[in-house]
């Protein structure tokens, strides 16, 4: 067994003792996370006022479009299953994926979206705790369909789903932060045409994503875009600190030192 381990090691960019720093890092940032979203739980009605005002703002300025843009789809029953599978699991499943793969295969790029990850839960959780927003599924008056409960059967409001979700996170979106940073990250660097186009697509088809499924506002995807720019620019800062370790890709030169 421990030659086992032994050899996994040895093919690992950095031996186990960085993957366990890795993992210890995104662990503290869960803890932190989960902290916030039971201080939000407990601001339910603090939650639909902010939602309320981000519904008229954005009928003052002409811009309240997301329940007209979810009828249209509702019809289309596959094309929905399709939108609350990707919201479910885009979050987690691809977003981890992504960031393994990275790690593994191109190493000399993981760390600088790794402090682009921290920085954006970082920002997430103030925003969390200072605005925490009701979704757009909790407004059914305004038109809204809860399709993930309606067409998926999963109960957002059960306990077992409030271990996993914060159900007043709509502000800002870090469905849409993740699914820009890592496409970004995957056009620079994938070297296969397809693969590019898929990470150019993948960011607004989150957007599409949350907005059909009721889940987001347009506002909170916008705001989304704007956490991932600042986590980018927050990394690109750090990489002057640590250049041979930190930047997105150092140069043989910095690499060395």
């Amino acid at each position: 067994m421990r030659l086992a381990v032994a050899k996994i090691g040895e093919r690992l960019p950095r031996g186990w003792s960085d993957v366990f720093r890795q993992l210890g890092l995104f662990a503290l940032a869960d803890v932190c996370y989960e902290t916030v979203r039971g201080i939000a739980d407990g601001k339910h009605d603090v939650a639909f006022t902010h939602g309320q005002q981000v519904i008229d703002f954005e009928r003052s300025t002409h811009t309240f479009f997301e329940p007209d843009l979810q009828s249209f789809f509702l019809p289309a029953h596959w094309l929905i299953d399709f939108a609350n599978q990707v919201y479910m699991n885009s979050q987690f499943a691809i977003t981890v994926a992504f960031l393994v793969w990275l790690y593994l295969f191109r190493n000399d790029a993981f760390y600088f979206v790794r402090n682009m990850f921290m920085a954006s839960m970082g920002l997430a959780l103030i925003g969390y705790t200072l605005f925490p927003t009701a979704p757009p599924r909790l407004y059914p008056q305004y038109g809204f369909t809860d399709t993930i409960t309606d067409f998926s059967n999963v109960n957002h409001d059960s306990a077992l789903v409030k271990v996993f979700i914060n159900p007043y996170a709509a502000v800002p979106s870090m469905h849409c932060a993740f699914a820009l940073m890592i496409g970004v990250s995957g056009v620079k660097v994938s070297r296969r045409w397809f693969t590019r186009a898929f990470w150019v697509a993948w960011p607004l088809l989150v957007v599409w994503v949350v907005i059909v499924t009721a889940n987001h506002y347009w506002i909170d995807a916008a705001l989304g875009a704007m956490v991932a720019a600042t986590s980018a620019m927050i990394a690109a800062r750090l990489a002057r600190v640590r250049p041979e370790h930190w930047s997105f890709r150092p140069t043989p030169a910095e690499a060395q030192a």
